[in-house]
């Protein structure tokens, strides 16, 4: 008999996170229960709930993990863990479950993101773009006056996860020196792995581009407040990919206004952003609608590992696609 598996995904599409022949191997494997775009109504849950190998969702809401006695796995394809308020980690640890997250199919598509905002912002692209369409550009050295090329720069990672393991041999070609800052790393796992251990100060005052990769946790809120901004280097690039979270926004926006510094940015403290926002206004800012990781061909990963991994947890084996919850860190995050 196979055992069943909620497919509830929303706020994402089944279409969203699968290709056919994923769907197609999930139905093979088990027996997909709901399976529909829109939020499973909760008498039909109720109905299922007892039986439940798997839930397979896009955000966390089916209460006490104590009344789903055969549930085995929480593959999530929001894009991270549910947070520590709705999920009762402890019951999942002691009993076994493995709580997934499509967090490693986001990782190359926001790298290479990343990457194209940093050039962007480096070489000045969008503002180079616009001058031309308003028949105000600059021509040769005179357009090059403030910009600079990212080969033999110092550069920094905020933050040294998946996002920038996947960032790092995208900026290999171009010979950086690679510096990181990560408290939950010792120095010589960011050694290992090629990149220079260093504070934070030293890094922000030291680094030609800047990558804050670090994911949102109870202690790094606004850690990038005007003291640490305020070290950045005149005419480096900072580049907010990852959450709007780990910086004072208000201060960022202030400085880049200021042309402190530049800066490209992808994720904002609020979304959509309002249209009155000053750093809509910011000079040589490089702005994004929080695109980074929602490319269509791409996000269709995150069913390939869904599948992996519940096809792994059938067979008694570990899951490896996706990233599994650990006791010292999900209670720390955001």
């Amino acid at each position: 008999m196979r055992p069943p598996v909620l497919l509830d995904p929303a706020l994402r599409t089944v279409e969203e996170v699968f290709e056919r022949a994923d769907l197609e191997r999930l139905y093979a494997l088990t027996e997909v229960v709901w399976g529909r775009d829109e939020v499973m109504p909760p008498e039909e849950f109720a109905a299922r709930k007892a039986d439940l190998f798997a839930i397979i969702t896009g955000r966390w809401r089916y209460g006490a993990v104590q009344e789903l006695p055969k549930l085995r796995a929480i593959p999530e394809v929001g894009g991270r863990h549910p947070s520590s308020a709705v999920l009762d980690y402890a019951d999942c640890f002691a009993r076994g479950i493995r709580v997934l997250s499509c967090a490693p199919a986001f990782g190359p598509m926001v790298a290479e993101m990343a990457l194209g905002m940093a050039l962007a912002a480096s070489r000045e692209i969008v503002t180079g773009h616009v001058a031309f369409t308003q028949g105000q550009e600059a021509w040769l050295h005179a357009g090059n006056a403030t910009t600079f090329t990212l080969f033999g720069q110092t550069v920094g990672f905020i933050g040294y996860g998946g996002l920038a393991r996947n960032l790092q041999p995208l900026l290999a070609p171009f010979a950086v020196k690679l510096l990181a800052y990560d408290p939950w790393l010792p120095r010589t796992h960011l050694a290992a792995h090629g990149v220079t251990p260093a504070d934070l100060e030293t890094l922000l005052a030291t680094s030609q581009v800047i990558f804050v990769l670090a994911i949102p946790s109870r202690e790094n809120k606004a850690l990038l407040d005007r003291d640490k901004l305020s070290l950045i280097q005149p005419g480096a690039v900072f580049v907010l990919i990852s959450r709007s979270h780990v910086v004072d926004f208000e201060v960022l926006t202030e400085l880049v206004t200021a042309r402190r510094f530049k800066a490209a940015i992808d994720v904002f403290p609020q979304e959509p952003l309002p249209l009155d926002h000053p750093i809509r206004q910011a000079p040589g800012v490089v702005l994004s609608a929080h695109r980074a990781g929602s490319v269509a061909r791409d996000l269709r990963n995150i069913g390939r590992m869904v599948v992996d991994d519940i096809e792994a947890l059938l067979a008694g084996l570990p899951p490896l696609a996706m990233q599994v919850a650990q006791p010292e860190i999900v209670y720390r995050l955001e």
